[in-house]
């Protein structure tokens, strides 16, 4: 991969949709247009873009979606909320509990009487992501989860997890597919083999070493983010 540096510093970032997003250190919250950072209204720790929407994540552990350009409030408490599934969201809270919402609820959601109807999906995960084929997942000891048979209708698929061999501390799932991930020593590893047919796939890869703390994966492009804040786009 060639990978360029991005100005700017983030620790966070989550591309989705053909969209980029990311908030700073100081939970100040950033979309690209144009290769250009541009600041979004109000504080974020955590934010996802996909096509469920723009979502987000407080300091105070509140749900956010961007409705109509504003920010609107979301029933529930989450850390971590990744929009990057078939139109469906999946979290995980302060307690590691995971939670997923169906297709109608991400869409229809408008404001305050939208029903919000969070799934509870068994388990503990410190980290959940979704995508096309399946939902990816770590826990705190990090191990890595997979739930098969996810679907917009059927956003908790088997409630049954699948152990994947490996280790990481974050995971990330492409509009694609496509599975990223980075180890407690900041490398990133590509899942290799991951199809419908075979949707745990057969093997990590490494693409990146050295010191990242997040990566998101869309469109061709891996974003990554440097233990320091610097953003690269790699190709």
């Amino acid at each position: 991969m060639v990978c360029r540096v991005v100005p700017g510093r983030l620790k966070q970032i989550d591309a989705g949709a053909g969209q980029v997003v990311g908030v700073s250190d100081s939970n100040l919250i950033y979309s690209l247009e144009h290769n250009a950072w541009n600041n979004l209204p109000g504080e974020l720790k955590h934010v996802s873009v996909g096509s469920a929407g723009i979502w987000g994540i407080n300091p105070r552990d509140e749900i956010f979606k961007l409705v109509s350009g504003n920010w609107t409030k979301v029933p529930g408490s989450l850390k971590q909320i990744d929009a990057g599934g078939d139109q469906i969201i999946s979290a995980v809270n302060g307690a590691d509990h995971i939670y997923c919402l169906g297709k109608d609820a991400t869409v229809g959601f408008k404001g305050a009487g939208s029903p919000t109807p969070w799934l509870n999906i068994p388990g503990r995960l410190k980290y959940y992501s979704c995508g096309p084929i399946g939902c990816w997942g770590v826990n705190a000891h990090n191990s890595i989860y997979m739930m098969k048979d996810v679907s917009p209708a059927g956003c908790g698929g088997t409630m049954s997890w699948t152990h994947v061999p490996g280790s990481l501390s974050m995971i990330e799932v492409g509009s694609d597919g496509s599975v990223y991930g980075v180890n407690s020593a900041g490398n990133i590893y590509r899942r290799e083999g991951v199809t419908a047919c075979n949707p745990t796939g057969t093997l990590w890869t490494p693409v990146g070493g050295g010191r990242y703390k997040h990566v998101s994966y869309d469109l061709g492009h891996l974003w990554a983010i440097r233990q320091d804040g610097t953003i690269l786009d790699c190709v």
